[in-house]
């Protein structure tokens, strides 16, 4: 690419070259540029508008869903069915990630919509159980207690104002733990490759 001297400034000082085709080329690389950064903010935009919307449709759903059921054999099963397709969104979206034109953007949609999921199944669990043995827990479990004790034990902050006092309990939070460790360390390390 060879640079034309702009007529109007002098030789030899910084900025005075003008892209071939003069200053018509010099605005069509800036507004392509432009162009790019708008198609970024838009993505970001319907990215993030995305994953708000999901979770809080996961979250509105876990509030509307009839939690009057006992905790039985078939929780348990539908709750590893529930980790089976957390895994298989998973793996879909690092699929997704790999292809993405924005695979940041991509990847932090997926984490919004998988941290929810996971968060939400186990606090249905625990609010089943706390259904069908009220002493499984320190205390009562509301649904709104439920989906506390849930994102203690996903954070691992652990306050001690929920606990879990029955063996079932604790094998429920300590299946929860085992899955959040592998989500965390598994997921995020197989996103961030990805991405």
């Amino acid at each position: 690419m060879s640079a034309v001297l702009h007529p109007d400034r002098p030789a030899g000082l910084c900025g005075t070259e003008v892209p071939e085709g003069g200053q018509d080329a010099r605005r069509g690389a800036i507004g392509g540029t432009l162009n790019r950064m708008g198609s970024a903010r838009r993505h970001a935009l319907v990215a993030s508008a995305r994953a708000l919307v999901s979770a809080t449709v996961l979250v509105v759903g876990y509030f509307l869903l009839p939690l009057d059921s006992a905790f039985t054999a078939t929780t348990v099963l539908g709750l590893v069915g529930g980790i089976a397709v957390v895994a298989l969104f998973l793996a879909w979206q690092i699929r997704q990630i790999t292809r993405s034109p924005f695979p940041g953007l991509r990847a932090i949609e997926a984490l919004a919509v998988t941290v929810p999921l996971v968060v939400l199944m186990f606090a249905t669990a625990y609010c089943l159980m706390d259904h069908s043995a009220p002493d499984s827990f320190s205390e009562g479990l509301s649904r709104t207690d439920a989906m506390y004790f849930s994102m203690t034990v996903f954070s691992t902050v652990g306050f001690g104002d929920i606990t879990a006092r029955s063996q079932p309990a604790r094998l429920l939070a300590t299946m929860q733990m085992t899955v959040n460790l592998l989500l965390i360390g598994v997921a995020a390390r197989l996103m961030v490759h990805a991405v």
